[in-house]
């Protein structure tokens, strides 16, 4: 059990992570908030994973089942937990449909629901630029993979990305794999390596396509493309991936609903 009066002991299971420092002074249930995304920091629930109750979570932490029941609101709210009626309250996961390509904005204008299909065009091996470097947290010259890959639309290119992972946090990335595995590229992380992806940071700006990325989006060096950099993190805002996504948007926008 943790006793929340005093967050500064650690919990008494070894596995348990650090409560964080200064947590007595929040409200209660961001404490909970903190302790229960600890939990999915340290691997005691997986992705797919029912959690414990609200009844067994408030009896873990001792407080109420309306405090439990509001941490979770939050983490629910935030699609890191989701709740099924009936079933309980589980990890959110990028094996859902619903979850596969949320964090996916160019959409036809037509508002048309479409599934894109992903054609790798190179694996490699790498050193990390600083900027990208900066962003993963990573030593500069730290070895990365470096992936290119097409996001079709029946058939149609319209993104070409080019993502960039640290090596150490996915050893035995191969082409094989990549291409072996059928779903989202999140859905592999997480199928793979164990890594989900919450959430996401991105930066749009213009860029003339060179021929390189003409060629394969099949248009004329130099038309205009939304260029999309993201860094996408885990939990513990831990950043995973820097992408590079250059969109061509003829018939496509770049959506997002802000609240």
């Amino acid at each position: 059990m943790v006793r929340l009066g005093a967050m500064s002991k650690r919990r008494e299971s070894p596995a348990a992570p650090a409560p964080v420092a200064h947590a007595a002074f929040r409200p209660l249930y961001e404490q909970i908030r903190i302790l229960l995304t600890q939990s999915l920091v340290a691997g005691e629930w997986k992705p797919g994973d029912a959690i414990p109750s609200e009844m067994e979570l408030a009896a873990r932490y001792q407080v109420s089942q309306g405090t439990v029941r509001k941490a979770i609101d939050e983490l629910a709210s935030d699609h890191i937990l989701v709740r099924r009626q009936g079933k309980g309250t589980f990890v959110a996961s990028h094996q859902e449909p619903s979850y596969q390509f949320r964090f996916l904005r160019v959409i036809p204008d037509s508002g048309e629901k479409v599934t894109p299909d992903s054609v790798l065009v190179e694996l490699r091996r790498g050193r990390a630029e600083p900027g990208v470097a900066r962003a993963l947290r990573v030593r500069a010259g730290s070895p990365v993979h470096i992936i290119k890959r097409l996001l079709t639309f029946d058939g149609r290119p319209l993104i070409l990305d080019e993502i960039v992972l640290a090596a150490s946090q996915f050893p035995g990335l191969s082409v094989a794999r990549l291409e072996g595995f059928h779903g989202s590229i999140y859905s592999f992380y997480e199928s793979a390596y164990q890594v989900r992806m919450i959430r996401a940071e991105e930066r749009l700006r213009a860029m003339a396509a060179d021929r390189f990325s003409a060629d394969l989006l099949r248009v004329q060096a130099g038309t205009p493309l939304l260029c999309v950099d993201r860094i996408a993190f885990t939990y513990g805002d831990k950043p995973v991936e820097w992408r590079r996504g250059l969109c061509v948007t003829e018939g496509f926008s770049y959506f997002n609903e802000l609240s």
